[in-house]
């Protein structure tokens, strides 16, 4: 199996090193395994689709009685 450094797989998905990087952190790269302080990733892997909240609104999950789920009154 082929694999790719981080830097040719945020050349080829268009992406940045850093966002790469993130990726596979968070384990969302099938396949991504860490060698040493290395990343190496399958030359075959695909492109996660992007889950970062894209409207600058971080929505918090309100109870009926206004409160968010640590039991806080929100603003």
């Amino acid at each position: 199996m082929d694999y790719l450094s981080i830097k040719q797989t945020a050349e080829k998905w268009g992406i940045c090193v850093r966002r790469v990087q993130t990726l596979c952190t968070e384990g969302r790269i099938e396949g991504a395994q860490r060698i040493g302080h290395q990343w190496i990733i399958p030359a075959n892997a695909e492109k996660p689709k992007d889950a970062r909240i894209k409207s600058g609104k971080y929505i918090k999950v309100k109870n009926k009685d206004g409160d968010n789920e640590n039991g806080k009154k929100s603003v």
